[in-house]
């Protein structure tokens, strides 16, 4: 009798049958990891496929190694008849997605399936065209806070000890998303110079009040001090949504988490967890003017943060984060007819969390609702996605879901179902902004995507003549004292990079280059390197930073040379090094195999739930020259001088 495998291999339907009859188990062998039943789906064969879902002991619930459901393995068929029972009759999901996010809808549009993509889309009831994908905000984009002022939507996210703080985006869809400002921008004002990686502006809130815009945040200090604050909240304000914010204004009450809410007879307070404690503020929301109230503690009642309220139909409705920031988290929301009455908790508790332990969206949590313009609701909310389940590369990104509200007025999202992988856009004009992933300093300001860690020194990043210049740090960038890197946010697991700098003049014990940084305690140099070899000589170099450093093996370089291109092609935790002296021809330089400490999770040592940034850096150690405005050298300082920086995600 031949095997399982070659049974289904030839399609006999009536051999599967009976050498399960006769040994039920061979539908769980594996063949490269895969049970036979995924094989049997791959076939198409809708008797096949009946057979196994009605008549073994196949469970539905199980996913396969790659969390692919039987759907997807149907999908690659092309059959119609078989997705179509696999929907119908199993109950399985179109727009369920795998470990990279792909759902048997995106396999049946990949290859041109007509008849089945045209089956998907009445299933969900929107054509392909038609559907965004989560998250909507890859890259660490947490604690996401909403606020609509007629037709335009903005967004407000932590921002850490990053530079400068607080993102502001716009939006017209809910989908596209592109940061237009921050809401503090003066390093005087920002306060980071000597705060740990993690700490610094914790969990904005953004509202809108008589015309202003109002940021709320935890500014988070060190743990130096146990007796002393270790947060503050603040709060700025603006008449335009990008800025520029006021000075900011703090008030001392422990907590994190802060939101404002407008009540409709004119008053207004501050919420704080744990649970939503309330007070009332002055209104200009600079002053604290009445005594904190615990309105609820939570559903959950594990670490119950993020409180937030909104007015509805003779409601006041209070939303919570619960369950902390790892895989229990969740969203509840419970009710009262008074601001500072007793709170119901909603029986559909919790309204959004992940319950699918396989799943890659995982970590979902601290969201807020939004109505549109066109009455439609949708709640933002923060998640993670992490490679082999383990390792959150990239930090808690932001998810967009519906919402909907029941008949007894509780709201909803996304059906109880858990986070989306494919939904259907919000019925809103699409808004589609300018490609930032290529930059040539053309301009003569740092465009918005560009971050730093911490404030940079005054001179630190300067551009002219389309040539970006970054002075060297004198600290390395393992001291929180590091200065002047050009960062942005990591947004994809597989992309490539590619920086064209000058060839640096610098001495030994400096370097220049391009970074991967989580924070001071981990990161990843790819840069020119001056060493004594007996005498000074220039090396390309990765040093890897894990609590200590980790040189890798250099390999010479040309200085006459005018430029130097340093290329990086990373496929999750595979990081891939390349130069050139052209930008056309590559030589392949070194492989990090795995770059898993450049994760929330890489490394147990303070607060690890930003994300990872990727740009370009100069250290300066304790010499360098360069020449003044009369011409004349003067040593200890050097800059790195760059031309180009390119993201392409693949």
């Amino acid at each position: 009798m031949r095997s399982l495998k070659d049974a289904i291999y030839i399609e006999n339907y009536d051999e599967i049958v009976d050498i399960l009859t006769h040994e039920p188990s061979a539908l769980f062998d594996l063949d490269d990891g895969i049970e036979m039943s995924y094989y049997i789906a791959k076939t198409g064969d809708v008797r096949l496929i009946k057979y196994i879902v009605e008549h073994t002991g196949l469970n539905l619930c199980d996913r396969e190694k790659n969390h692919r459901s039987l759907l997807h393995y149907a999908a690659m068929s092309g059959s119609k008849d078989a997705c179509k029972y696999l929907v119908e009759r199993a109950g399985l999901s179109p727009v369920e997605g795998d470990l990279n996010l792909i759902t048997p809808i995106d396999i049946a549009h990949e290859n041109k399936y007509f008849d089945l993509q045209e089956y998907f889309e009445d299933v969900i009831g929107a054509p392909y065209s038609r559907l965004y994908r989560n998250p909507i905000r890859t890259g660490f984009y947490p604690d996401p806070s909403i606020v609509r002022v007629n037709d335009d939507y903005y967004m407000a996210n932590s921002s850490f000890v990053y530079f400068p703080c607080i993102p502001i985006s716009h939006s017209k869809d809910l989908v596209h998303w592109h940061v237009i400002g921050y809401a503090i921008t003066n390093p005087e004002w920002a306060g980071l110079d000597d705060l740990n990686g993690g700490r610094g502006y914790w969990a904005p809130d953004i509202s809108y009040y008589k015309g202003k815009f109002y940021i709320a945040v935890t500014y988070r200090l060190n743990n130096d001090d146990p007796k002393s604050m270790r947060r503050r909240q603040v709060v700025v304000s603006s008449e335009r949504p990008e800025g520029p914010y006021s000075e900011p204004s703090y008030i001392d009450v422990e907590g994190i988490d802060p939101s404002i809410f407008n009540d409709s007879d004119g008053r207004r307070y501050m919420l704080l967890n744990r649970g939503a404690r309330i007070f009332e503020i002055s209104e200009d929301a600079t002053e604290k003017i009445g005594d904190d109230k615990l309105l609820y503690y939570g559903d959950f009642k594990r670490a119950p943060e993020g409180p937030r309220i909104i007015q509805k139909d003779g409601y006041y409705y209070l939303f919570l984060a619960e369950g902390g920031t790892g895989p229990l988290h969740r969203v509840t929301v419970a009710r009262s007819r008074e601001l500072m009455g007793v709170y119901e908790p909603c029986p559909y508790n919790p309204i959004m969390t992940q319950k699918d332990t396989g799943a890659m969206i995982q970590r979902c949590g601290h969201g807020q609702i939004v109505q549109t313009q066109n009455g439609q609701w949708y709640m933002v909310y923060l998640c993670g996605r992490s490679i082999d389940g383990k390792f959150t590369v990239l930090g808690r990104e932001t998810a967009l879901d519906p919402v909907t509200w029941t008949p007894d007025g509780w709201p909803i999202v996304n059906n109880l179902d858990g986070p989306s992988v494919l939904q259907i856009k919000p019925n809103l004009p699409e808004t589609i902004y300018e490609n930032t992933y290529f930059d040539d300093f053309e301009d003569n300001y740092i465009k918005p995507c560009w971050i730093f860690a911490r404030a940079p020194e005054e001179d630190g990043i300067s551009l002219l003549d389309s040539i970006l210049y970054i002075k060297g740090s004198r600290y390395d960038m393992n001291s929180i004292h590091a200065k002047n890197m050009l960062l942005r946010r990591q947004e994809d697991m597989k992309f490539e990079a590619i920086v064209k700098m000058k060839m640096p003049d610098i001495y030994p014990g400096q370097d220049v280059g391009m970074i991967s940084y989580y924070d001071e305690n981990t990161y990843l140099k790819f840069g020119v390197f001056a060493k004594e070899d007996p005498k000074p000589v220039l090396k390309l170099m990765i040093e890897e930073y894990i609590d200590g450093s980790r040189p890798r093996k250099p390999v010479l370089i040309d200085p006459s040379q005018e430029f130097i291109y340093l290329k990086m092609v990373v496929n999750k935790l595979k990081r891939q090094f390349f130069m050139s002296y052209d930008g056309l021809d590559y030589t392949y330089i070194d492989t990090v195999e795995d770059a898993s400490y450049l994760s929330d999770e890489g490394l147990n040592k303070g607060k690890r739930f930003t994300g990872l940034c990727l740009g370009m850096y100069a250290h300066a150690a304790d010499k360098g020259k360069y020449k003044d405005e009369n011409g004349e050298e003067q040593t200890d300082v050097i800059y790195g001088e760059f031309d180009s920086f390119e993201y392409k995600a693949l």
